[in-house]
């Protein structure tokens, strides 16, 4: 390793690696560990976990169910109430849609948030279109919702209420055993995306009382294309499946498996459930470092979602008097996420900032930093001062800060 000409010895920021990754939200680099589990069953043991004469389907079929057991293992679960997906989209779609399906005789009202990820927003928007009633409860400023106003939104019609446990840009916690309390009190289905919540904080079916839960490999250092969904036995939860043509997954979801990724998803979550608790401890303290560090140096900053309820890997932040346009093409050598949602034609201020009653122009400049296994205290240090640095350059440039400082 050289050293950088202004170090006689080497420093941390020439051990560093560039671009600093810092969107731990949107995907995880897979593990070493869940890359060497997978690997046989790409080319030694690549049977079709359907094939039940011959020797490599019966390898096939055990990796499956190890890989079940594991994935069940990480949630409180029974390895027979995990049906294995392409992804938590598909396992959105196939809950929402599967519910609306089944339970059609006892009503077609379903609950939700208008903070949810698009894979349930879209889903419940289709439904809509079919005629179905669906109640968006609002959040307040903190991005949590009012369990009573939960309540007053059930009706004799409600047959699903559909709440993330952490949302995926502000990293908000929702009272999800309550929420799941709720719905047992009701007699009414409950589903829940936990696709950013699994592996980075405690969560068991049980206790939160979930019927359906959402998992994706790919957010707990596992391969991309593979997910699951959870679905209650006792009592058993009815579903339509969305995807036919031979009856796999115990005719809940139709397809040949994905072993490798199946495998790989099923070390991830053996890894985590093993390392969870110190890894968690050990990111939050680098997001607090980050939060205390952009706090002490720069004014007119807004976390954004409440920090009392949070995931200990999440900080996002709005910079007021900026041009939230310039924010991200600035930062060249981190890789971060807007709190915007990019379309084709132009960059939209964030649903989910918008409805914490964020105004348009704030959300625009803001900053989702998702920490993960790999992130160090001197990639926040650097993070932190280069955000800072970035935010000040472009605050002496801002037509609003001027303009602010004339008046």
């Amino acid at each position: 390793m050289q050293n950088c000409d202004l170090c006689l010895v080497t420093c941390d920021l020439c051990l560093m690696k560039f671009p600093i990754y810092l969107d731990y939200h949107a995907t995880t680099p897979v593990d070493p560990r869940v890359l060497e589990a997978m690997l046989p069953y790409f080319t030694q043991e690549f049977g079709n976990a359907a094939s039940r004469n011959h020797s490599f389907g019966w390898a096939a079929k055990d990796a499956v169910e190890k890989a079940r057991a594991q994935v069940a293992g990480l949630i409180g679960a029974s390895a027979n109430e995990i049906v294995f997906t392409s992804g938590a989209t598909e396992s959105n779609n196939l809950a929402i849609r599967g519910i609306a399906e089944a339970y059609r005789d006892k009503g077609n009202h379903v609950i939700t948030c208008p903070t949810e990820h698009r894979a349930v927003i879209d889903t419940c928007r289709k439904l809509e279109g079919q005629g179905a009633r669906v109640s968006y409860l609002p959040v307040d400023t903190g991005g949590l919702i009012d369990l009573n106003q939960l309540r007053a939104s059930i009706t004799s019609q409600t047959i699903l209420i559909t709440v993330m446990v952490a949302n995926n840009e502000i990293g908000v916690l929702q009272p999800i055993a309550e929420i799941g309390a709720i719905a047992k009190e009701r007699g009414i289905v409950f589903h829940t995306d936990a696709v950013q919540a699994v592996g980075k904080i405690p969560f068991d079916v049980n206790h939160v009382r979930a019927d359906l839960v959402s998992m994706s490999a790919h957010k707990i250092c596992g391969p991309k294309g593979v997910g699951a969904l959870y679905v209650r036995r006792r009592p058993r939860v009815s579903m339509v499946e969305q995807i036919s043509g031979g009856g796999h997954e115990r005719g809940m979801r139709s397809g040949t498996l994905n072993v490798p990724g199946i495998v790989g998803f099923g070390a991830a979550a053996a890894i985590c459930k093993a390392e969870m608790p110190a890894e968690s401890e050990r990111v939050r303290l680098l997001r607090d470092r980050l939060n205390e560090k952009l706090h002490q140096s720069l004014e007119d900053i807004h976390v954004n979602g409440t920090m009392a309820h949070r995931l200990p890997n999440n900080l996002n932040v709005s910079f007021a008097h900026l041009e939230g346009e310039s924010l991200l093409m600035a930062i060249d050598d981190i890789a971060l996420a807007s709190g915007a949602a990019c379309t084709s034609a132009s960059r939209e201020a964030s649903y989910v900032l918008k409805a914490l009653g964020i105004d348009d122009d704030l959300a625009r400049a803001s900053l989702r930093f998702g920490l993960g296994r790999w992130t160090t205290e001197a990639e926040i240090d650097y993070v932190a001062k280069k955000v800072t640095d970035i935010v000040r350059r472009l605050r002496e440039m801002s037509p609003s800060r001027m303009a602010c400082a004339e008046g």
